[in-house]
C-alpha cells in the first residue's frame, strides 16, 4: 500500500513538472527564463514587396530579441489573392492560439482583426495603403482597437513629377485597380485630384479578379500613354501579362516599388518594403514583450520615397532618364528579372 501511494504521488510530481513546461494560449517560459512566442504571418497574395514586408518583419523582431527558431515560432500562410482563403488563414492561427497575428497587406489585415477581436488577440498589419479607409484606424490615426501597423501609402505628386520629368509630352496615364480594395479605390481619387496640376488625365479601369486583367490591359492601352501602378495586390500579382502587352506597343508602366522595376517596369518614386516591414516587426515586438498594447500606438508610414529606375526598360523604350533623377536614384538596374 506504502508502494502504491508512493507511486501516486511519484506520478502527480511527474505531471505538476510536465504543466510547467507546457505552453499554455500566452507566451511560454523558456528554460533561460526568456519568453517565447507563436506568432501568424497571413500574406494576401504571392509578390516581391509583400515578400520584402515579411522579411523585413522577421528581421524587426529578431533585432529586439524575438527570433525564429530560438524563442519564436512562426505560422506561415498565403492566401494567394484569395478573400475566402485568407480569412480561413486567420481562424486557423485562432484556433492555434498564437500570440499575435501579422496581417501583410489590407484584405488580410482586415480579416485578421475580424477574427483577432473575437478572441483578443493583438493584430499588426503592414502594406495597408489606408488604414483608415480600411476601418482599421480613425483619421486621426488612433486605432479602432488591438489592432496596428505600418501603412505603404504612395507618394502621388512625387510619382507624377517624376513622370513628368521622363515623360515631358504624356497627356494621358492609365491605372488598373481591383474594386474590392478600398486602398486602390482612395489612392486613384488621390491621383485624379493631382493629375491637372502635371497636365495628366487619369484613366482607370476596374478588374474583380486576376482573370480579367488581360481584357483590361488590352482596354487600357489603348487609351493612355502609360500606365502607372498601385500598390494593388491582384493587379501586381498580374503584372507580367500587363508588362508583356504595354512592351508590344512601347508604352511605359511605372511602378510603385522596388520590386516592380526589377521585373520590367521603367521606373518607380517607391518605398523599402524591407524597412517597412522592419518597422512593422519592432511595433510587434513591443506587443508581445508587453511594452505597449496595439490600441495604443498609432499607425506609422515611412516617409522618404526613392527613384528607383530601370536602364534595360528605357533602352528598348527608346528614353533617356534625366540626370536629375539618375543622379539622386537609390537603385538602378540594368536588367529585367523574372
Amino acid at each position: 500500500m506504502k508502494n502504491y501511494v508512493k507511486a501516486l504521488i511519484l506520478t502527480a510530481m511527474a505531471s505538476c513538472l510536465l504543466a510547467g513546461c507546457s505552453g499554455s494560449s500566452d507566451s511560454a517560459s523558456q528554460g533561460d527564463g526568456k519568453e517565447s512566442y507563436t506568432i501568424g504571418i497571413g500574406q494576401f497574395a504571392a509578390h516581391g514587396s509583400l515578400d520584402n514586408c515579411r522579411e523585413g518583419f522577421l528581421l524587426g523582431l529578431a533585432e529586439e530579441g524575438i527570433v525564429e527558431g530560438e524563442n519564436l515560432t512562426v505560422l506561415y500562410e498565403n492566401s494567394q489573392a484569395d478573400g475566402g482563403i485568407a480569412s480561413q488563414i486567420v481562424t486557423n492561427f485562432a484556433s492555434q492560439n498564437v500570440d499575435l497575428i501579422c496581417g501583410i497587406a489590407t484584405p488580410m489585415a482586415q480579416s485578421a482583426y475580424g477574427i483577432g477581436k473575437k478572441q483578443n488577440i493583438p493584430v499588426i498589419y503592414t502594406a495597408v495603403t489606408d488604414p483608415v479607409a480600411a476601418e482599421l484606424a480613425g483619421a486621426d490615426g488612433t486605432p479602432v482597437g488591438e489592432i496596428t501597423g505600418t501603412s505603404d501609402k504612395l507618394p502621388v505628386t512625387q510619382q507624377l513629377e517624376m513622370i513628368r520629368a521622363i515623360l515631358p509630352h504624356a497627356k494621358t496615364i492609365g491605372i488598373m485597380f481591383t474594386t474590392s480594395e478600398v486602398n486602390s479605390l482612395s489612392t486613384i481619387e488621390e491621383y485624379k485630384a493631382a493629375a491637372s496640376d502635371y497636365g495628366f488625365e487619369i484613366v482607370d479601369t476596374g478588374i474583380s479578379t486576376t482573370a480579367d486583367v488581360p481584357l483590361a490591359a488590352d482596354s487600357l492601352l489603348e487609351k493612355v500613354d502609360c500606365i502607372t501602378n498601385l500598390t494593388d495586390n491582384t493587379v501586381v500579382a498580374s503584372l507580367p501579362v500587363i508588362l508583356d502587352k504595354a512592351a508590344k506597343k512601347n508604352i511605359p508602366v511605372f511602378g510603385s516599388e522596388i520590386e516592380q522595376v526589377k521585373i520590367g517596369c521603367l521606373a518607380s518614386m517607391g518605398l523599402d518594403y524591407i524597412d517597412l516591414g522592419r518597422q512593422t516587426g519592432k511595433m510587434a515586438a513591443a506587443v508581445l514583450k508587453g511594452e505597449k498594447k496595439a490600441s495604443e500606438m498609432k499607425f506609422e508610414i515611412i516617409e522618404e520615397a526613392s527613384f528607383y529606375g530601370n536602364t534595360k526598360v528605357a533602352e528598348n523604350l527608346g528614353i533617356t532618364f534625366p540626370e536629375e533623377l539618375t543622379s539622386s536614384a537609390k537603385e538602378l538596374f540594368h536588367e529585367i528579372t523574372q
